[in-house]
């Protein structure tokens, strides 16, 4: 509850539009939010010194008259308030590229979203088949016949054996690790590309397309190429990223770097 009303306190003190500021919609949206917000805050606020006033006169013998604590009830005009200014900020646009760079730093943080969720299943896929792996340990030292009959029952219990359902999302599990983290990658490299973001801004000018307005982009890495389509406008760009690629050989000495400093600071 702290945590969220301090959050409330920062919002308002951190985010009044400067003297004068004509606002857009989004953010006028915005600051509706900080208000509606404010005036609950200054509810619980006042519950608060109500409420620490009650008890200290209901310990001596103070006698709470009816409805005292009742300025401080949030009313229903008040969570209107509040739901109307959430629902103006969750129905704005915040997100709309003005250029090709911002639609590639756009496309590299969704990416990365789920690039995160792909390494999770993978890790959770990982431990499956790291509990099957366990059994070599035993199956190494194994070399009187009560280990070897341990060793059987151990295989007999499926945690310790590897199945094909298993093997098959660890499979799958790697190829969208290796999918998001090639799509992030491309994407960042061409928001980092002046060449590429230059020409795929001219053509949106030339064209009178809006960069945000697109309705498709696709990177497909064997030729180089993005493809990137405004409704029934479109048109492909590719060779501008061919500096950028990455093999197993570049990846496994990532990760023996990151193995060895915990961070990519080598790359």
């Amino acid at each position: 509850m702290k945590k969220k009303l301090a959050l409330g306190f920062l919002l308002v003190s951190a985010s009044a539009p400067a003297y004068g500021q004509t606002l857009t919609a989004g953010e006028q949206a915005i600051q509706d939010l900080i208000q509606s917000i404010q005036v609950i805050d200054n509810q619980l606020q006042l519950s608060i010194k109500l409420t620490n006033g009650a008890v200290g006169y209901a310990t001596v013998g103070g006698v709470t008259e009816d409805n005292a604590l009742s300025g401080a009830k949030i009313s229903e005009a008040m969570l209107l308030a509040y739901q109307d200014a959430v629902a103006s900020v969750q129905a704005a646009d915040y997100n709309t590229a003005q250029n090709a760079q911002e639609l590639f730093l756009q496309q590299h943080e969704g990416a990365m979203a789920n690039l995160s969720t792909a390494i999770d299943n993978l890790a959770d896929a990982t431990l499956m088949l790291q509990q099957a792996v366990a059994v070599q340990e035993m199956a190494a030292v194994a070399d009187t016949r009560p280990e070897q009959a341990a060793l059987q029952d151990m295989l007999s219990n499926d945690a310790y054996t590897i199945e094909l359902g298993e093997v098959v999302a660890y499979n799958e599990s790697l190829d969208a690790v290796e999918s998001y983290a090639q799509q992030a990658g491309a994407f960042m490299a061409a928001a980092n590309n002046s060449d590429l973001t230059a020409s795929i801004d001219s053509f949106a000018a030339q064209n009178n397309v809006t960069m945000g307005a697109y309705t498709a982009i696709t990177y497909t890495q064997n030729i180089d190429e993005f493809i990137i389509e405004w409704g029934a406008t479109g048109s492909g760009w590719n060779g501008y990223l061919t500096s950028d690629m990455v093999d197993a050989a570049d990846l496994y000495n990532a990760g023996e770097y990151f193995a060895q400093n915990g961070n990519y600071a080598g790359l």
